[in-house]
């Protein structure tokens, strides 16, 4: 068959150069990374053998290191599920599959963030790299005839050709770069094994023949009782079942008895997978029954809110026969997604109240995963929301909604929130300046997911979430703190009604006839002159931002606003002195128009026509300085 080469599908040159210089401190890792690839693989050979015997073969599964002085290779070998053709141009063609631009726009030199980054993206096999001049894979799919001879130097290029081999399986064939003479040495082996992967529930052997001795206990660690399991076994299993480079943040062991009895062994990451909020919101955690491993994808295991968890589920009363489409509707699984799911919660309840910062952390990494629950999970929408942290007014750092309801000032009635993409921006919104005036929290949300879970929940302990942005967002009702008189540059809070001001309302709805909603005196404004509000049940601004962002809306309508003036802004002031004088909408109305556009930047919208609005600001520069 003809010799093919094919070039890699992502930028792998200098994604290599990553790996080999970032981890090169841990480069021993590469053992580990490739033997967990070889543990997968028997495990999936072993649930195939389930429904089709002959796949399996006589031989046990097992893994074997093989040294070659002579040759210099190190060799990774597994009688497991095997590769086809098509299998290794996916798998080993195409590194960080999930998604290779953001994956490099993201990489920055910075060794500690890189490996992290690696981690996240599940490209063990390459770091291979680090040891090996090149790396050939010699597999054979299990139930296949034809083997087939991946081949890289890693620098940008791959071969494959049919080759041939005795039985199914994969063997990694490293040829060891001068300096990694330590890899051939069988203590080193035995050390490196014993420290990453004792746990591997297969015999890693070093040798061939069944006289070859075994390296690792072999054992399921889950099955195991916590007590007999160190610190440093649970990071190490964490590292084989996520393929990840961080320490777990969280782990929770429990082996569970009753109408469904079952095992978890599941760990929070530390930093969230580059996966996190890839489309398909597929959970990863891997289902064993009877500790034969079953799927890594079932999607009634947890739910995709909580899909940031790795770990295993082994259950004894599933049976080992039942198809993976079963599961999705098996009642039994439903008992175990439950108590998972009240299990995670939990511990997650008990970390933020015993180590707050910690919990900060957490929520930084995974909060905006885990709110798509409060708008998804109706039976625990409660335990969520007490969970959620949010950014907001009142300082830098995270609050509850129990820690906003104990702030709430008398005559408040609602928890009030302002929707944006970023909370720096949003803290010197407009929207804001009443509210601030008055010292009135605000919660800040810049999560997406924050414009579908609030209209769902609208309250917390009775009480309404309410936009800020929103024009019945009423602060009359609300003290003042008592003795505070506004801040230098400010206006006072409750808009004086000056002369000519309603005048001047009348001007700018002629002239914003088909532009806004309404004009209105506003109670929020205290320092800029101008802002837009959504009105009484209409979509949020923010929401209808996003959507357009998505095209799910149409681009070229769009829903009118409500403007409201700061009637004690001297610019305002000045407009009203003018309309009361007698001028009208021809000689106000750049002036209105150029209010509008203000408005509109300040919420992060574009100016519909530039040109216009460079003329009349221009216009607006040359009369006054005319006139100074």
């Amino acid at each position: 068959m003809t010799h093919e080469t094919f070039t890699f599908q992502t930028e792998v040159g200098r994604l290599l150069d990553i790996v080999a210089h970032s981890l090169y401190s841990h480069k021993e890792i590469f053992l580990r990374e490739l033997v967990s690839n070889a543990s997968d693989a028997c495990d999936r050979l072993r649930y195939a053998a389930l429904t089709e015997p002959h796949l399996a073969g006589d031989e046990p599964l097992a893994i074997r290191l093989i040294p070659d002085r002579d040759k210099r290779t190190l060799a990774v070998a597994d009688n497991g599920i095997g590769m086809n053709r098509d299998d290794l141009i996916e798998t080993l063609g195409t590194i960080a599959r999930s998604g290779t631009q953001a994956f490099l726009s993201q990489l920055t030199g910075d060794a500690r963030k890189d490996v992290s980054l690696i981690g996240q993206f599940g490209v063990g096999f390459y770091s291979a790299f680090m040891v090996a001049k090149t790396v050939d894979v010699l597999t054979r799919r299990a139930g296949d005839e034809q083997a087939w001879l991946w081949s890289s130097d890693g620098k940008g290029s791959f071969a494959i050709d049919a080759a041939e081999r005795d039985g199914h399986g994969t063997t990694v064939i490293l040829h060891l770069a001068d300096d990694a003479d330590e890899f051939l040495e069988e203590a080193r082996l035995r050390n490196i094994i014993k420290t990453y992967s004792d746990h591997v529930a297969f015999p890693i052997r070093l040798g061939e023949g069944d006289e070859a001795p075994a390296l690792n206990a072999a054992t399921s660690l889950w099955a195991l009782a916590k007590k007999d399991v160190t610190a440093e076994q649970y990071t190490e299993f964490y590292h084989h079942v996520a393929h990840a480079f961080d320490e777990p943040w969280l782990t929770l062991h429990n082996h569970v008895e009753g109408v469904v009895s079952y095992t978890n062994l599941l760990f929070v990451p530390q930093h969230a997978p580059f996966d996190l909020f890839d489309p398909e919101r597929k959970s990863r955690l891997k289902l064993y029954v009877r500790r034969v491993f079953i799927t890594d994808d079932c999607e009634g295991l947890l739910p995709s809110y909580l899909r940031f968890l790795r770990g295993i589920v082994d259950s004894e009363d599933l049976p080992l026969n039942i198809s993976r489409e079963s599961f999705q509707h098996d009642p039994r699984l439903a008992k175990i997604r439950s108590g998972l799911v009240k299990r995670v919660l939990d511990e997650l309840v008990k970390k933020a109240a015993d180590a707050p910062e910690e919990y900060a952390r957490f929520w930084d990494a995974f909060g905006a995963v885990l709110k798509e629950g409060i708008y998804e999970d109706f039976e625990n929408r409660d335990r969520l929301l007490s969970l959620a942290r949010f950014r907001s007014t009142a300082g830098d750092g995270l609050v509850s909604l129990d820690d906003y309801l104990a702030r709430m000032k008398p005559g408040q009635e609602a928890i009030f929130v302002l929707s944006g993409e970023e909370g720096e921006a949003l803290r010197r919104s407009p929207q804001l300046e009443g509210f601030r005036a008055k010292g009135v929290e605000v919660l800040l949300l810049t999560d997406p997911i924050d414009e579908f879970w609030v209209p769902t929940v609208r309250s917390y302990q009775d009480k309404k979430f309410t936009s800020a942005a929103a024009a019945g967002a009423d602060l009359g009702k609300i003290e003042a703190p008592a003795g505070e008189a506004p801040a230098e540059g400010q206006a006072a809070t409750t808009p004086a009604e000056e002369p000519g001001t309603e005048r001047l309302i009348g001007v700018l709805k002629t002239v914003l006839t088909d532009k806004v909603k309404d004009v209105r005196v506003s109670s929020r404004l205290t320092e800029s002159a101008v802002c837009l509000v959504a009105g009484d049940g209409d979509m949020d601004m923010y929401m209808e931002r996003l959507l357009r962002q998505h095209r799910r809306l149409d681009t070229e309508t769009a829903t009118l606003r409500i403007l409201e003036i700061n009637a004690g802004h001297p610019l305002i002031r000045q407009m009203a002195t003018r309309a009361e004088a007698g001028a009208g909408e021809g000689e106000l109305a750049d002036a209105a128009l150029l209010l509008l556009d203000q408005a509109r930047i300040l919420e992060g919208d574009p100016v519909p026509d530039p040109s216009a609005f460079a003329r009349r600001l221009t216009a607006v520069m040359d009369r006054a300085l005319s006139a100074a």
